[in-house]
């Protein structure tokens, strides 16, 4: 039976989700429309909507649905600029280097078209410096439009002071968003707390559908629209909505909040169980966040003078699937950019691997992982590291 360990990258829908979104599928209307059949789904949109800001405590009238993840990074931070550069000049843009891709050429999107770019440094263990954003900002920080941080790294797990950077960002007036994707459902996520201007979310990473998300919009907050057509969710994105998607996409939310502790704990001592034994077969392989807080699902390994994507092929062909965490554009196996981020070199960002836990994993899956592990090893060390 095959073990399924790639929870970052997608998480099993959860049966009770499933059966929500299965039974709301025969839903014709289109929540714009005025007739009864719009208005019913309509109430499965705005329930949806109930219960996502109920879990990352915010207002109903923050929460705007969309496709996912990579939509809501795009609209937050090119809406942001363009919000924020209407009415005087600030055309730097500030990000890190660790950043998911839909951030990095979001970010790197609005260079081209004329923003100056300024990206936090990391130390080794992939963690901020809050210290260089003060220094910059004493010098730029009227020309910063905006800042983006993610919550929780979704390669290596570390975790983000987002109140250190808001605290920093709010003494100068800038908004700052969070992508929250691999962080949310696994530790707490608080939009009112926060203080952020916008925050990413999507249904998928917490045994949601695929192809719906949210983002949380403050309501002080103003975006630039970048899809056209309609005006719906506050004018700032047009289309059709998802229901049945939405309604799935809240129930999900709603149990990943109720569970968030328990589960919290269960997955901290699967991990602890994971490095513990990939140590023991390996010595020498490195836990890539360090001593850093991080997720309690998300283990990271670099291993020396091994190829992640022959790893990653052994033990998928040993029944066991995890992710090597490195980009993979037009059919070109690339080393992580994280860790190229985090000052590792082309070998050692080459050579990692990914493990990532979500509710369906149990100590037998750990197991199996760490059965098949020895001979992918042994196999990835013969074939070394790729020219």
């Amino acid at each position: 039976m095959a073990v399924y360990l790639d929870n970052a990258a997608t998480t099993p829908i959860r049966p009770e989700v499933l059966e929500v979104l299965t039974s709301h599928l025969g839903v014709i209307g289109n929540p714009s429309a005025v007739n009864s059949f719009g208005q019913a789904a309509r109430r499965l949109v705005e329930e949806a909507r109930e219960e996502i800001a109920r879990a990352v405590n915010a207002n109903r009238n923050e929460v705007i649905f969309l496709s996912g993840g990579t939509e809501a990074d795009n609209l937050a931070i090119k809406g942001l600029f363009e919000a924020r550069n209407k009415d005087a000049p600030r055309p730097v843009v500030i990000s890190v280097a660790t950043e998911h891709h839909a951030v990095v050429e979001a970010v790197e999107y609005l260079e081209k078209h004329g923003a100056d770019t300024w990206w936090i440094p990391v130390d080794s263990r992939g963690v901020l410096n809050l210290e260089a954003l003060s220094d910059f900002l004493a010098v730029r920080g009227g020309d910063v439009a905006l800042i983006s941080a993610m919550w929780a790294n979704n390669e290596t797990g570390v975790v983000t002071d987002i109140p250190a950077l808001v605290a920093l960002a709010s003494a100068q007036g800038i908004p700052v968003h969070s992508d929250a994707v691999a962080a949310f459902g696994h530790v707490p996520v608080d939009f009112a707390a926060s203080g952020l201007a916008a925050l990413s979310i999507t249904a998928h990473k917490i045994g949601g559908p695929v192809g719906i998300g949210a983002l949380l919009v403050s309501r002080a907050t103003e975006l630039g629209a970048q899809i056209h057509g309609g005006g719906h969710e506050r004018g700032m994105r047009s289309g059709t909505l998802n229901a049945a998607g939405a309604k799935a996409f809240g129930k999900a939310a709603s149990i990943a909040v109720a569970e968030l502790a328990e589960e919290s704990s269960r997955f901290s001592a699967l991990t602890a169980q994971v490095v513990a034994g990939v140590l023991e077969i390996a010595p020498e392989a490195r836990f890539s966040r360090g001593d850093a807080d991080g997720l309690p699902n998300n283990a990271h390994f670099t291993f020396a003078g091994c190829s992640g994507d022959s790893m990653l092929f052994l033990l998928d062909q040993a029944g066991v699937a995890v992710s090597n965490g490195s980009a993979c554009q037009a059919g070109v196996a690339a080393a992580s950019h994280v860790l190229l981020a985090m000052g590792r070199d082309e070998a050692e960002a080459s050579g990692c691997l990914r493990i990532t836990l979500g509710w369906q994993n149990t100590p037998r899956d750990i197991e199996a992982l760490l059965t098949a592990l020895p001979q992918a090893l042994a196999g990835a060390r013969k074939a070394g590291l790729p020219n």
